[in-house]
């Protein structure tokens, strides 16, 4: 449960704030604890959901996880077909990084939704902002009304983060892992091992 609650509401709020209904062409951009979670709820609402990554190796998880898409990022031809297709888009990225690759592709008053990243944001160009009438926002978790209105939705649909489970020993390698970001896509410590550790 605490893994769905961690990545599950901070994923699930801007879903909703946003409206996002069946239909709705939602990106995700990264494919982290965060992101893995984004596509599920993104997916479960019935939208049409797209991952942008950097690195073509994600492409296979994505799909698998109920992507529609996947746009790589480093692409330049296919991010420039893919200008103004968009209503919402969830970065997920968790360090200081630019949007500006990213905001050409929502369409007319859409949103670039920020959970991952906090903190100083690297400069941007308003230039596509002010053309689309393009937003950039940020989003904090849902309190505890909308936490359990996710669990709720999450149950209905079936929807789990995928994690993998851990001993309490094993941490440190796990802290490893996580530094060169091989995990998927959340670790949980098995609290059990507390005892035999």
């Amino acid at each position: 449960m605490a893994p769905l609650l961690c990545a599950g509401i901070t994923t699930y709020s801007p879903l909703r704030t946003w409206n996002v209904v069946p239909g709705s062409r939602v990106a995700v951009i990264g494919l982290g604890g965060l992101g893995h979670m984004a596509v599920k709820l993104a997916h479960g609402m019935g939208a049409k959901v797209t991952v942008l990554s950097r690195s073509a190796d994600k492409k296979e998880d994505a799909l698998a996880l109920g992507a529609d898409h996947f746009l790589l990022s480093t692409d330049k031809e296919a991010m420039n077909n893919a200008q103004s297709s968009f209503d919402l888009i969830i970065d997920t990225i968790p360090v200081k990084h630019s949007v500006d690759p990213y905001v050409s592709l929502l369409d007319i008053d859409s949103t670039l939704v920020l959970v991952g990243q906090v903190g100083p944001m690297a400069e941007h160009n308003s230039v596509p902002m002010l053309l689309g009438r393009r937003r950039i926002a940020g989003s904090p978790i849902g309190g505890i009304a909308q936490t359990q209105e996710m669990l709720d939705f999450c149950a209905e649909k079936n929807i789990l983060p995928d994690c993998e489970m851990i001993r309490m020993d094993e941490i440190n390698h796990a802290f490893e892992r996580m530094e060169k970001a091989d995990v998927r896509y959340r670790f949980v410590i098995d609290m059990a091992s507390l005892t035999t550790a």
